[in-house]
């Protein structure tokens, strides 16, 4: 055995591969972290503006049922009581979000669950097996509700009708008949105080990072380095796209200081109107309820087509490209033997950020196991 080479080089300092580190390096392992880009943190990285955390790649709020997840990430941070409940603009009007007794009271004056369910019925369009997620919706909540918080949102967030997406994207929107507006229904949720940079940074106290690091621009070289590679990076990328490329949605971020006190009194305002270029205003300040101050920073979202300049969010797990997914994954399995694939990129799933850290440690303890 060489004791120059690391136990694990991790490829991609987001929350996957800082857990994973965190959790090796606790075992008594060598890691080494790589990071493509300039920081650490991934996506959920924060930087400090004007005093307040910026999530700068959207808003990103921890939510669990999962005590061993919950009791692990507060090893690293300290979470505040934040509870998402974002807003809806529609046609000039505020709505309450997601779809709860107030929102149909504010629609159709329903003020109890009886005769919200009374009109929900009256409403619903009767599709017997809705195939897409148009059909699915409606078969729920009927044309109004469809049209007022889904339609347009959804055609901006995916860049074509709602017709030709699946049922499983809107089947995670709660439709609830009580006044609860939280739009998560875990145990835990919270913000960590300080920003998530900090956190992870906290998880990777001590392990060594090379940022600005391409692995793919040497894989022999890295491989060489490391018994066991960990990566979190495109699947397709690492065979340089050879049987076409996993699709994607991107998103576009315009941030913007403005010294006022606080700009639309919540963190997130859904825009559902289909000739509003953005989906959402983020107003960072509220996550950490930082409202001492007299500036605000604000995000606009704007979805876009994946290009070469941007980065990949939100998987198109359509039937084309799970087949191609499922390709380069019996490329991978007959090529890497010591390659470990975790993430939401390397899976070609959406993924919440409790589900990547649960992931990397049924992975590590996986791997241990089998050492």
């Amino acid at each position: 055995m060489n004791c120059e080479k690391y136990d694990y080089l991790i490829v991609g300092a987001g929350l996957f591969g800082a857990t994973f580190a965190n959790l090796a390096k606790s075992a008594g392992k060598r890691c080494l972290i790589i990071e493509k880009r300039k920081h650490i943190a991934g996506n959920c990285y924060t930087e400090n503006i004007e005093g307040i955390n910026v999530h700068k790649y959207g808003p990103h709020i921890f939510h669990t049922s999962n005590k061993e997840i919950w009791d692990y990430v507060n090893q690293f941070a300290v979470f505040n009581n934040y509870v998402n409940r974002p807003k809806v603009k529609y046609n000039n009007n505020l709505y309450s979000f997601p779809l709860n007794l107030f929102t149909l009271y504010q629609l159709w004056g329903c003020d109890n669950p009886i005769d919200a369910q009374k009109k929900l019925n009256e409403v619903k369009i009767h599709i017997e097996n809705p195939s897409n997620l148009e059909e699915w919706i409606l078969s729920q909540v009927g044309e109004e509700i469809y049209k007022t918080f889904i339609y347009g949102y959804t055609k901006k967030q995916w860049g074509c009708d709602p017709k030709l997406l699946p049922t499983d994207i809107i089947k995670r929107l709660p439709i609830r008949l009580t006044f609860d507006d939280n739009y998560f229904n875990d145990t835990y949720q919270g913000i960590p105080i300080g920003g998530y940079t900090k956190m992870i940074n906290n998880m990777v106290n001590d392990i060594p990072i090379e940022l600005n690091v391409d692995f793919l621009k040497d894989i022999k070289y890295w491989i060489s380095k490391s018994h066991k590679i960990i990566y979190a990076g495109s699947l397709d990328e690492l065979f340089f796209y050879k049987f076409g490329e996993l699709e994607y949605r991107s998103l576009k971020f315009e941030h913007e200081i403005i010294k006022v006190n606080n700009f639309q009194g919540n963190a997130i305002i859904n825009y559902t109107d289909e000739n509003v270029p953005f989906t959402r205003i983020i107003e960072h300040k509220h996550f950490e309820k930082i409202l001492d101050n007299n500036s605000t920073v604000i995000t606009k979202e704007f979805p876009k087509t994946l290009d070469k300049s941007s980065e990949k969010y939100y998987p198109i797990n359509n039937v084309k490209n799970n087949i191609l997914y499922d390709i380069y994954l019996t490329e991978f399995e007959k090529t890497y033997e010591n390659i470990i694939l975790g993430g939401r990129l390397a899976c070609y799933k959406y993924l919440d950020m409790h589900q990547v850290i649960g992931q990397s440690m049924h992975k590590f303890k996986k791997t241990l196991d089998n050492t």
